[in-house]
Formats: structure tokens, sequence, C-alpha cells
């Protein structure tokens, strides 16, 4: 489990955190507060792992909060403006949510501080490394690893799967379906139609994509283009003076 509170200004933003992390295995709400500096007491007294953490507060901001923690645990930043993400990112929070936050959204954030907190072991394998799909053969399910998906194009009724092994596999399935059941920390949604595996990319021209393994070009819609711009920003190396 892991031990997390918020910090937020807005009660109505409490709640709907409260009810995400309520909806989330593996998180723990041990304390909430609008004060960031009762938030600061709470982590003197206890152990925790990761805040939930507003931008804009009136007695301190998000970004002064964690310069005085001074990476005491994980932060994910809250917050109902953009502005903030490339300092955020500076002050290497795990991720940056935009008020209001989906649970879809949550979770993607929810699962790479996971990922951050409690790593799989070398030499570990992971609880689900592979999955089965149904095609339009009756009957007929299809073995997919994971590690070997490249991307997933959305159809009317379907999806067809592009692997590394050049395979691409037509699955009654639906985008949405695929975007919760695959690691969020794996894999990004692009556009309504796209959703790819963020270790095969191989470099970012304007808003296209470029993946290994494939001649074809993943584009970036303008719903998705900041969320997977952040993503990336993690991924960015700068010159820091």
């Amino acid at each position: 489990m892991i031990n997390c509170i918020i910090i937020d200004d807005e009660q109505h933003a409490i709640d709907l955190l409260t009810h995400h992390i309520k909806q989330t295995p593996f998180l723990n709400l041990l304390y909430s507060t609008t004060d960031p500096l009762e938030g600061l007491q709470v982590l003197h007294q206890h152990k925790i792992d990761l805040i939930f953490l507003d931008v804009q507060m009136p007695s301190m901001t998000g970004i002064d909060f964690i310069k005085a923690i001074n990476g005491k645990c994980k932060v994910i930043l809250t917050t109902a403006y953009s502005e903030y993400a490339m300092e955020g990112f500076e002050n290497e929070v795990v991720d940056y949510l935009l008020k209001p936050i989906s649970f879809a959204r949550f979770i993607k954030g929810a699962q790479r501080a996971l990922s951050l907190i409690q790593p799989v072991p070398p030499g570990a394998k992971e609880e689900s490394d592979f999955v089965f799909v149904k095609t339009e053969q009756k009957g007929k399910l299809i073995k997919i690893n994971i590690r070997d998906i490249i991307f997933i194009e959305g159809l009317k009724n379907y999806v067809k799967i592009h692997t590394r092994n050049g395979e691409k596999i037509i699955a009654l399935l639906n985008m949405k379906d695929l975007e919760e059941r695959l690691p969020a920390a794996d894999f990004v949604r692009t556009h309504k139609s796209f959703l790819l595996a963020t270790s095969f990319i191989r470099m970012i021209e304007g808003n296209l994509v470029h993946l290994d393994h494939t001649d074809e070009k993943v584009p970036v819609g303008d719903t998705y283009r900041e969320g997977f711009m952040n993503l990336m920003k993690e991924k960015i190396m700068t010159n820091k003076k």
C-alpha cells in the first residue's frame, strides 16, 4: 500500500480525489487538509509516500511546498492551470493532473507513482505480462505479450494491435477497455484512435510520433497533446545551469 495525503485549499477538490483514491486498491489515504502548513506537520509525524498537492493555495504554493519538503516523498500536482506544468516537472513531480480530474487520468498518475515507489525488483516478472484478446473468428482467443505491443489503432467496432513481430491483430475490443487494462506507466493515448507504448517511441516530429519496428507514424491529437507532452518532458534531457 502507498500511504498518501491530499493538500488542496478547495474542499470539493479534496472530495473528488478522496473518491478516486478509495477506488484505487494500492492507495491508502491517511489525511487530507486545506492548509499546506498543516500538511507539513503531517509529513513530520507520519511516513507518507505520496502527496496529491494543489499548486495555487493562499498561504503557500505547491511549488514552494515541494521545495520545502526537499524530496521527502513523491508528489502529484493537481491544478486547474496548465502553465505550471514545466516548473512542476523541473521539480521532479510524478505527474501533473489538470482539474477536473477524471478517474482514468487519475489512475495513470497513481500507477506511475506506484512504479516509482514500489518498483519491480530486477529479474522479477510482472504480474500481468500478457493478455488474451478475442478475434473476429468465433471462439478464438490470441495471446499477446504486452512488451511486444508497439501501438493500438482504434477502428469503428474493433481495434488493430500492431506488434514488433509485424503482426496486426484485429480484436473485438474498444480503446477504453485497452487503455484501462494495459499498464498506465508504459502506454499513453495520443489520439482518440491511437494508444502507443512509450518504450517504442523513436522520434517526435511536430504532430507525428515515429515508432521502432514500423514505418507507420502515430498522430498526436489536440485533446491529448498536453498530457502526452507533459509525459515526454520527464524524458527530455536539458542542460541545467
